[in-house]
């Protein structure tokens, strides 16, 4: 891969979250505030909303990084397409409590007395839930209810929120009051300006050992602003594909028309066949419109969320794909660069060797 081949002790863009490559940009660093200030109350809700892509993943697994195990039990729940009692085992599941087999009224019970225990320990347990924006309003509410445990003096468990914008819709329905009383702090993770992206990027290759090869000329910098609009994310996939480039055709300084051709690269991987008004697969604007006008509200919200899901996925199969045809195209470099190029077996051409360096 091209890691080895600038120099590199890593991946620098990876899409997983990875808490090593943290970057504190101006809204991670106010989010991760919010988070702190959150810890430092011991009760309520914290909110934290975001594009995706946005970075909140990473904020939550910086955040576990540095929590004192000593003094905090955290559970960490991602999957959140679930309905109440089953979001209830995720949790009990999360703390590491049995919960095959069981009753709510046993899941419940198992819950409040783990809980009891933390606090005669001097510990106060953490609920992180993330994409809390598939969580449906009953969820929610179950959610809430959890935070009825208490002490004479204080509250045995403390949630934190981490989701989509449209998280925020759930949370201002008029069925939520109850919790919103609850919310102490809440925050949204805006992208990153164009001088933060260019020092993101700077950042995540300085981390893996980079000394300057590849260099990134202004243009460069500004064209790959001018397509990820500042979300990590985004710019992680970008620039994975542009170190993949300059690696195939020996580059070692990337310029705007650089970036553009890999940008113009993923939008024509992406480009939907074109179908005709009178093909089967041909849409009809106007009619889809009329029918998503009278789809509910809360229908529209479920599919946004699985096409960035969606979009999420094809992002990891991308990645992996590249990794496939790296070796095939570095064989078929090594032998275009070959005299003679390819020979056929037993010819003398193919029983000559040569002392051209690689």
């Amino acid at each position: 891969m091209y890691e080895s081949y600038y120099g590199l002790s890593g991946k620098p863009f990876q899409l997983r979250p990875d808490p090593h490559f943290f970057f504190g940009s101006k809204g991670h660093k106010r989010a991760m505030a919010y988070l702190e200030y959150g810890l430092s109350q011991g009760e309520g809700f914290i909110v934290v909303t975001g594009e995706v892509g946005a970075g909140k993943t990473t904020l939550v697994r910086n955040l576990f990084n540095h929590l004192p195990s000593e003094q905090i039990v955290a559970a960490h729940i991602v999957n959140t397409h679930l309905d109440p009692d089953d979001t209830l085992r995720m949790v009990v599941a999360g703390f590491g409590l049995p919960y095959e087999n069981a009753s709510k009224t046993d899941l419940l019970t198992r819950l409040e007395q783990f809980l009891r225990i933390c606090d005669q320990q001097n510990k106060r347990a953490l609920l992180v839930i993330d994409e809390a924006q598939n969580l449906n309003p009953k969820t929610v509410e179950e959610l809430r209810m959890l935070s009825n445990f208490q002490t004479d003096d204080k509250s045995l468990l403390q949630t934190f929120l981490l989701g989509q914008p449209e998280f925020r819709t759930t949370l201002h329905s008029p069925g939520m009051q109850q919790l919103r009383q609850r919310v102490i702090a809440s925050y949204h993770l805006g992208p990153m300006d164009a001088a933060e992206t260019r020092a993101y990027i700077e950042h995540r290759l300085a981390t893996v050992g980079w000394k300057g090869d590849p260099s990134f000329e202004d243009g460069a910098y500004d064209a790959i602003f001018a397509y990820t609009g500042g979300i990590p994310r985004k710019t992680n996939t970008l620039c994975d594909r542009l170190l993949l480039m300059g690696y195939l055709e020996e580059l070692h300084n990337f310029t705007e028309e650089n970036v553009n051709e890999v940008v113009a690269d993923i939008a024509e991987e992406f480009k939907l066949p074109d179908s005709g008004p009178g093909s089967a697969d041909h849409i009809d604007i106007s009619e889809n419109l009329g029918a998503l006008q009278s789809m509910d509200q809360r229908a529209l919200d479920n599919a946004q969320a699985d096409r960035r899901a969606s979009a999420e996925l094809m992002d990891e199969r991308m990645m992996r794909l590249e990794k496939s045809i790296v070796s095939v195209l570095s064989i078929l470099k090594k032998i275009v660069a070959t005299p003679g190029g390819i020979a056929a077996p037993g010819s003398p051409a193919a029983n000559q060797t040569t002392d051209r360096p690689e």
